[in-house]
């Protein structure tokens, strides 16, 4: 077999490798959904579960949060340079839209409780809608969370001795019994979005 050849098929097995990655990604999400249990999280491949770990103000904060309103859930950090903010912002167009009686929340994940304690994020929410809540806790207790939401992870050194935090950028949409629903779209207009999730209150 020629070089030509070689690279040829290398290319081939790259391009099933990440069609293959994507698809498990789909699938997981999907188990998460559709094996829901009793116990609010499923089984396995639920996406999910218990957590403790501790709000802006401080407070300690569980999984009971996600009881009672339909709540979207988004891992990030307040260094991020662009779509975590980002993020932010169209969850808060899109309360706004929502007005100030509709009985839905959102909870900002820290993936970098490094740097992020609740004096940071406290601050930092402080340019968003207030129905936005960020948790953070031990670096132990914040891998605990991102295993269970099946959330990659990695800190990516940068010059001058610092760093950035690479992750996944998904948003989860919880019922109000705490069970995951699906992926939220946030790609769109706040009036769509609003409608998405007023379709679920």
């Amino acid at each position: 077999m020629d070089k030509r050849s070689v690279l040829r098929l290398a290319g081939i097995a790259a391009v099933i490798g990440l069609v293959l990655s994507v698809t498990a990604l789909v699938m997981v999400l999907r188990q998460g959904d559709a094996g829901r249990g009793s116990t609010g999280f499923g089984g396995p491949a639920a996406v999910g579960g218990a957590f403790a770990l501790t709000d802006q103000d401080g407070h300690p904060a569980t999984e009971a949060l996600l009881r009672g309103e339909p709540t979207l859930v988004f891992f990030g950090y307040t260094h991020c340079p662009d779509v975590c903010p980002t993020t932010l912002s169209d969850l808060s167009a899109m309360f706004r839209v929502l007005g100030q009686d509709a009985k839905a929340q959102a909870l900002f994940i820290t993936v970098d409780p490094w740097r992020d304690t609740p004096a940071v994020l406290k601050d930092y929410l402080s340019n968003f809608d207030p129905r936005i809540r960020a948790l953070t806790g031990s670096p132990d207790a914040v891998a605990a969370v991102e295993r269970a939401y099946k959330v990659y992870v990695k800190k990516v050194p940068t010059a001058g001795g610092d760093y950035a935090m690479d992750h996944t950028a998904l948003v989860y949409l919880m019922d109000k019994d705490g069970r995951f629903v699906n992926g939220f779209n946030l790609s769109q207009s706040p009036e769509k979005a609003a409608a998405d999730l007023a379709a679920s209150l």
